[in-house]
């Protein structure tokens, strides 16, 4: 006999609970918990631009008011551009942010994952208010020196501070590499915002690297080790 539906096998354990609450979409219930704790003043970090050939890692760190949430906040991947631009100038409205970088030289020096830890340390200690506990996107709690903090994974999903930041992080970073395109023409940033498509890749074999690119990466460093050779 077909097994019915209410008799079938239910995921469980820490991701299944994740991926039903990303679905259901971010909301405050660890902001509130903190805060229930007895702390006040909840960072939610999150980066832009882990991934891409030239330009920063852009991070944010946004305190959101509880009684002027922007309406239709979500994970910034799941918003389109318009939508975006619009909650970027509500949270900055509304909150209290920090943004903060770090540039293609960092990243070269100390790797993309230890460039984005200083970049959120940074986004950190930019925020007028000093925080008591940070809830960070990802596996990497930064060494935040001021408040003790707790790694989210997939935490733009779940959490209303994280996808707040996420949403400033990706927008910073789009208008810097906008900014890119036109100091350095013929590379398209304004179009691929630095990440390896077929565009760029050409770019960069017909005019060479910019300053912004990050040369650890491939195919950057294949060239290098190449014309070393």
């Amino acid at each position: 006999m077909a097994r019915r539906s209410s008799d079938s096998p239910v995921a469980s354990g820490p991701a299944a609970r994740r991926q039903a609450a990303a679905r259901r979409g971010p909301d405050l219930i660890r902001e509130t918990v903190l805060l229930e704790g007895g702390l006040r003043r909840i960072a939610g970090i999150d980066e832009a631009g882990r991934g891409p050939l030239a330009g920063p890692v852009v991070a944010a760190a946004v305190v959101l008011d509880r009684d002027r949430l922007p309406t239709g906040l979500d994970d910034s991947k799941k918003l389109d551009a318009a939508e975006r631009q619009r909650l970027f100038a509500e949270i900055l409205a509304s909150a209290h942010v920090g943004i903060a970088s770090a540039s293609a030289v960092e990243i070269d020096r100390f790797n993309i994952r230890g460039a984005t830890l200083i970049a959120m340390r940074r986004a950190l200690h930019a925020l007028p208010e000093t925080a008591c506990h940070v809830l960070v996107d990802g596996r990497d709690v930064p060494p935040l020196l001021r408040c003790p903090g707790t790694a989210v994974i997939a935490g733009d999903a779940l959490s209303l501070s994280i996808a707040a930041a996420s949403i400033v992080a990706k927008v910073t970073r789009d208008r810097i590499m906008r900014r890119a395109c036109r100091a350095f023409a013929g590379y398209g940033f304004s179009r691929h915002m630095g990440y390896g498509t077929p565009e760029h890749l050409t770019a960069i074999a017909r005019l060479g690297p910019t300053p912004l690119h990050r040369m650890s990466f491939r195919p950057l460093r294949a060239d290098l080790l190449d014309a070393a050779e």
